[in-house]
C-alpha cells in the first residue's frame, strides 16, 4: 500500500483504529464523558484515514484542508453544544470521509495482489462506509425530527444520536434490518436505498477484485515447478 498508493500510513492502523471505535462505542456513550471519549475515538479515525491516503504531498494537503475544519467543528460542538450547531462538522465529515474512500478504492482497484495492506483496505472502506452513512443519519435526524421513528421502549432516546445512527446504518448497509428505526421522511428512506444498495455491490465487486488478483498469483505459484528441468 505504501508503493502502490504512496502511502505512508498503512491501512492496517486505519482498521485497527476502527476496531478501537467499534468496541469503545457501545459501553462509553452512557457514562458522564462519553461523548467526549466517543470524539476522541472518532477523531483517531479521521487521523488515521487521512494520513491511511496521504502518502502524496497533494492528497494529504487536499485531506488536511477537509479534515481539520471537521475537527475544529467537532469538538467547538463538544464543548460548546449550546453555541456550535452540528451541522457544520457532520458536512465536512462526511465530505471527508468520501474522499477518504475514494482514495481507498482506488489503492484496492489498482493492487495486483492480494496481501494484508489490500484486506485491510478493504474491510475499512466497508467499515468507513457505515460510518459516512451515520454521519448522514445524524445530519438528517438533526435537521428533521420525524425523519425516523422508534418503536423501542419508550423510556429509551428516540432520536439519531450517534450510537443509534451508528446502529441503524450497518444493520442497514449489512442489510439486516430489524425495524426498530424505521426512515420516514424521503430523505431518510432514499439514503436508506441507497446505503443497502451500496452494501451489496461493495461486497461483490470486493470478492471479485480479489479473486481476480489472487487467481494468476496461484495460477504462477502452481507452474512454477513445471517449469524447473
Amino acid at each position: 500500500m505504501r508503493r502502490l498508493g504512496t502511502m505512508r500510513y498503512s491501512s492496517v492502523e486505519l482498521l485497527a483504529a476502527l476496531i478501537l471505535l467499534f468496541l469503545a462505542t457501545p459501553f462509553v456513550e452512557d457514562m458522564q464523558q462519553g461523548p467526549r471519549i466517543e470524539a476522541g475515538l472518532f477523531t483517531l479515525v479521521m487521523i488515521s484515514a487521512g494520513l491511511a491516503v496521504g502518502g502524496r504531498r497533494k492528497i494529504l494537503a487536499i485531506a488536511g484542508l477537509l479534515l481539520v475544519p471537521t475537527l475544529i467543528a467537532q469538538w467547538s460542538h463538544h464543548l460548546f453544544p449550546e453555541l456550535v450547531s452540528p451541522v457544520s462538522h457532520l458536512v465536512m465529515g462526511i465530505l471527508f470521509m468520501g474522499f477518504v474512500l475514494t482514495h481507498l478504492l482506488r489503492f484496492i482497484l489498482r493492487g495486483s495482489q492480494v496481501n494484508a495492506e489490500v484486506l485491510c483496505a478493504g474491510i475499512s472502506v466497508y467499515l468507513l462506509i457505515g460510518l459516512l452513512w451515520t454521519l448522514a443519519y445524524m445530519l438528517t435526524g438533526h435537521l428533521s425530527n420525524d425523519a425516523f421513528t422508534f418503536v423501542n421502549d419508550p423510556d429509551k432516546e428516540r432520536t439519531m444520536t450517534s450510537f443509534n445512527a451508528f446502529y441503524f446504518s450497518f444493520t442497514t448497509l449489512s442489510t439486516v434490518g430489524f425495524g426498530d428505526i424505521t426512515p420516514v421522511s424521503k430523505v431518510a428512506r432514499t439514503l436508506t436505498i441507497m446505503e443497502a444498495i451500496t452494501g451489496m455491490f461493495y461486497v461483490a465487486i470486493l470478492i471479485s477484485r480479489l479473486v481476480s488478483m489472487y487467481a494468476p498469483a496461484a495460477a504462477a505459484a502452481e507452474s512454477e515447478p513445471d517449469s524447473e528441468p
